[in-house]
């Protein structure tokens, strides 16, 4: 019987469960993403990423995460406006954002704010806590060691989806919130111990906005905490 890893009463501390009790954890309800988005993305660490597949699961807990307010931010590409690239972040809250970076690899947000207002969350590192074999699979990647491993699977947002199977052409516009989604967000339960904010990083507008929120001393976070 497959396991994963879920919250214990201590902050920061995961027992094993069977893959059948995660599977019946519901997804976030659409109400949670309407806040703006620096509080979104606060509100996510130590929520779960999964990816729920026939016969397979994937898990990663959420541990660093950075916002994007919006037309009014240089760093948002809904700074520019709504277009064909972005519009997910100008729609209902909850749904899949995927851009490709860099020309090479993909990044998972989360639309957040009402209808009509664009902003999002990326998703810029989680913490295997399910199917870590069938991520280092999907990365194809050859690790010095298994704790190299498991520490490079999904730390970075580029690692992060390609260890969860995440593409525009599959993920794009998809609903976090709908409970028959394969890729949800769902709540364990699990107990936070001290958040970190800094500026966000890898961009070069706004780069003092205090938008980056991780998990202290998590050793699945990019970069430095």
């Amino acid at each position: 019987m497959s396991l994963v890893r879920t919250a214990s009463r201590k902050p920061g501390v995961t027992e094993e469960r069977p893959d059948a009790w995660w599977r019946a954890l519901p997804p976030l309800p659409r109400e949670f993403f309407l806040p703006a988005p620096d509080q979104v993305a606060r509100a996510l660490l130590g929520k779960v990423l999964v990816r729920r597949e026939p016969g397979r699961l994937r898990a990663g807990r959420i541990v660093e995460t950075e916002a994007y307010l919006g037309e009014g931010d240089p760093a948002a590409h809904s700074a520019a406006g709504r277009t064909a690239r972005n519009y997910v972040m100008f729609g209902l809250p909850g749904r899949a954002y995927v851009y490709f970076s860099y020309g090479n690899h993909w990044c998972l947000n989360v639309s957040a704010l009402p209808d009509g207002e664009a902003g999002a969350i990326l998703f810029r590192a989680v913490e295997p806590i399910a199917g870590e074999e069938l991520m280092a699979s999907a990365r194809g990647f050859e690790y010095p060691s298994p704790a190299a491993r498991r520490r490079l699977l999904t730390s970075g947002p580029g690692r992060l989806a390609q260890a969860m199977g995440v593409t525009r052409e599959r993920d794009n516009d998809k609903d976090f919130t709908d409970p028959l989604s394969d890729l949800v967000i769902v709540e364990d339960g699990f107990v936070l111990g001290e958040i970190v904010v800094t500026p966000r990083i890898g961009i070069s507008k706004a780069v003092d906005h205090p938008l980056r929120f991780l998990l202290a001393g998590n050793p699945f976070v990019s970069g430095k905490g």
